[in-house]
């Protein structure tokens, strides 16, 4: 069993020394021991795959401690925040931070935490897809025209079949290349279709 504390800084204003004096003195007052510290300056519209979370998420076992400042600090969504909390209940890891005070583990409390969690990931989503009806409503009245003038392309036709997910995977941060990637496209045409479109990639904090 390993005690993780997991700091991560978004910007070079922030300090990971505050976050790491937090959990220290969470630690003091908790009388347990941090056995490792993994610590990142990158923003979390960076992919998981980029950070070293990602890294520890494939090597955390059954009865490891995760420990954070916040939730906030594991992803930059609530959709994100799930995928990681499910990873780590699934492989027996708990996940506690100290803002919220939560203990995420394999009780009835970590499960109703759960199902609170998923329930923010289902508004979110049905939230996304309010916005993106309400874009698109936007580009028809200002004269904008959907989908028809790329129907001579099969690319740019599968990019209008799937506007929906394209507003999704920008809602998340997620690059041209991995929608181009996830489409079977070529990156540039994900970045033409955008600019006709008029779609701009959301900025994330």
């Amino acid at each position: 069993m390993s005690i993780i504390g997991y700091i991560r800084v978004s910007s070079n204003k922030q300090t990971l020394e505050h976050q790491k004096y937090e959990i220290k003195q969470f630690a003091k007052h908790n009388k347990i021991h941090i056995d490792r510290w993994v610590q990142e300056t990158i923003s979390s519209r960076q992919p998981l795959q980029k950070r070293q979370l990602y890294m520890l998420l494939q090597n955390i076992c059954e009865g490891d401690i995760l420990i954070s400042c916040e939730i906030s600090r594991l992803g930059r969504s609530i959709l994100e925040v799930m995928r990681i909390l499910e990873n780590c209940l699934n492989n027996g890891c708990q996940v506690w931070t100290i803002k919220e005070n939560y203990r995420l583990g394999n009780d009835i409390q970590s499960k109703v935490m759960a199902f609170a969690f998923g329930l923010s990931a289902e508004i979110e989503r049905n939230l996304i897809s309010q916005r993106t009806k309400s874009s698109l409503d936007n580009l028809k009245a200002s004269g904008k025209k959907l989908g028809r003038p790329f129907a001579s392309s099969s690319n740019n036709l599968k990019l209008t079949q799937n506007v929906k997910k394209i507003y999704f995977w920008l809602d998340e941060g997620k690059s041209k290349a991995y929608i181009a990637r996830n489409l079977g496209v070529q990156a540039a045409t994900v970045r033409r279709f955008m600019l006709r479109m008029g779609l701009k990639k959301k900025r994330k904090v």
